[in-house]
């Protein structure tokens, strides 16, 4: 497929990791353009990626497709500045959390391709979910281009897009909440008697081993920690406090307050 010119608007976290990981993929550099509110941050995207950092309105009149990743709060100034100078022709890619696709049809021309994306931050290593949902203009075509750009930065799926704001609970979110529980774990070591440098590599790797079995051996993940649990074995006795302490409430709790999270900030954003 060639190779169409992208512009990303907003070169935060999420916006640079796209960047990068296009770059990384063998996307040429004379085909992407950036924004950035910032002339600090310009010249540090310049000098670190090589590409052209531009004004929203060039990028919007230059681009084939333009990669939205400001701030969901952000959206509606960014489109009412740039709206009427994109073309109905161009494919509009949000990363804006929570944001449908309608919210963009109601300020781009009648027939503008919208396609809403999720991914997260282990992108940053390749490692990334990305979640692809097609607005009612967008075309299987389409859908392809957005893999395109985001195949090189780990796993991509099609979803309907009433099912983005759960996969902003799930997989937007997740990691953190992976983060949470391995800073815990390490935590635990440490007043085990471990040197915390130790407990670090311990979980860390324990827990990449064990991502890497569930994804590549395809089993379900009880039957995977069945395997661990020996009757009235170490496992059984924390998996019983685990329980007890009500983590696995907790985790759904927490993905539910995520996932309303994510429509809040849809309507405010209205």
């Amino acid at each position: 497929m060639p190779k169409h010119t992208v512009a990303v608007l907003g070169a935060g976290k999420i916006g640079e990791l796209v960047v990068a990981g296009l770059l990384r993929s063998g996307w040429p550099a004379e085909n992407l353009l950036v924004t950035a509110r910032r002339p600090e941050r310009a010249a540090e995207l310049t000098e670190r990626y090589g590409v052209p950092v531009v004004d929203n309105t060039t990028a919007a009149e230059r681009a084939g497709v333009l990669a939205i990743a400001v701030k969901p709060q952000d959206a509606a100034a960014l489109l009412d500045q740039i709206g009427d100078r994109i073309s109905a022709d161009t494919l509009v890619v949000s990363l804006c959390a929570g944001l449908p696709t309608a919210f963009f049809a109601t300020r781009l021309a009648e027939g503008t391709p919208v396609i809403r994306v999720m991914t997260n931050t282990p992108a940053t290593v390749d490692q990334g979910m990305t979640a692809i949902s097609a607005g009612p203009h967008a075309t299987d075509d389409h859908l392809g281009i957005a893999e395109d750009m985001f195949k090189p930065l780990g796993s991509t799926v099609r979803v309907p897009e009433y099912q983005q704001d759960a996969v902003t609970a799930l997989s937007g979110s997740g990691p953190a909440y992976f983060y949470l529980m391995v800073e815990a774990l390490i935590d635990a070591g440490v007043q085990l008697g471990l040197p915390r440098t130790v407990a670090r590599e311990l979980v860390v790797q324990t827990a990449v081993g064990s991502a890497v079995m569930l994804r590549d051996s395809g089993e379900h993940p009880v039957k995977l920690r069945e395997a661990v649990t020996s009757p009235a074995g170490t496992t059984a006795a924390a998996l019983r406090e685990l329980e007890r302490h009500g983590v696995r409430s907790a985790l759904l709790t927490a993905a539910e307050a995520a996932r309303d999270r994510a429509r809040q900030i849809a309507e405010a954003a209205r």
